[in-house]
């Protein structure tokens, strides 16, 4: 039969482990650069036709005389 002392002491050194994680993300988060990319553009519905993308525009610009 398991003694109640050793069950206590595994609860709180689960308990330590999970307080020392939590504490680890937050210190993490804190010290993250704020995200400076920009909001991507969404993305069109399928089968919405002809557009006129970067790679194309690039391809026109290879094109003129």
């Amino acid at each position: 039969m398991m003694s109640t002392q050793s069950n206590s002491g595994r609860r709180s050194f689960f308990t330590g482990m999970g307080a020392l994680a939590a504490a680890g993300i937050a210190a993490k988060m804190a010290n993250s650069p704020p995200d400076t990319t920009p909001p991507a553009e969404p993305e069109p519905p399928p089968g919405t036709g002809y557009r006129l993308t970067e790679h194309i525009q690039k391809y026109y610009r290879t094109t003129k005389i």
